[in-house]
């Protein structure tokens, strides 16, 4: 079985840092483009940032650019997503996601086939 498990979310005052982690079981997603998103209460859901499996093609929203940076451990079969300076406006549940196998970097969610439940990142004034 497929699956991709997140962990890392929570509480953190604006400014503050956390680090989500997502796990992958069930088959490896190296040569897989991986990504975030995030849904805020209320609204849809939206793209977060994505790594090529080359690792050093990453792609970011601009309202996190410079304070959010995803990374691979390919090894590990995990992807990470660091966040700094966080702000109000992040507060949301944040999904990891995977393209299908080889396929081109995108931002579309419908290019994405496999999905994890999310974790929630609420952040504090």
């Amino acid at each position: 079985q497929v699956q991709l498990v997140e962990s890392g979310g929570g509480l953190v005052q604006a400014g503050g840092s956390l680090r989500l982690s997502c796990a992958a079981s069930g088959r490896t997603f190296s040569r897989h483009v991986m990504g975030w998103f995030r849904q805020a209460p209320g609204k849809e859901r939206e793209f977060v940032a994505a790594i090529g499996w080359i690792v050093t093609n990453t792609y970011y929203t601009d309202s996190v650019k410079g304070r959010f940076t995803i990374s691979r451990d390919n090894a590990k079969n995990t992807l990470y997503l660091q966040m700094n300076s966080l702000k109000l406006e992040d507060t949301a549940v944040y999904y990891c996601a995977a393209q299908k196998y080889l396929r081109p970097l995108r931002v579309d969610e419908g290019e994405y086939d496999t999905w994890g439940q999310g974790t929630q990142v609420t952040v504090s004034s």
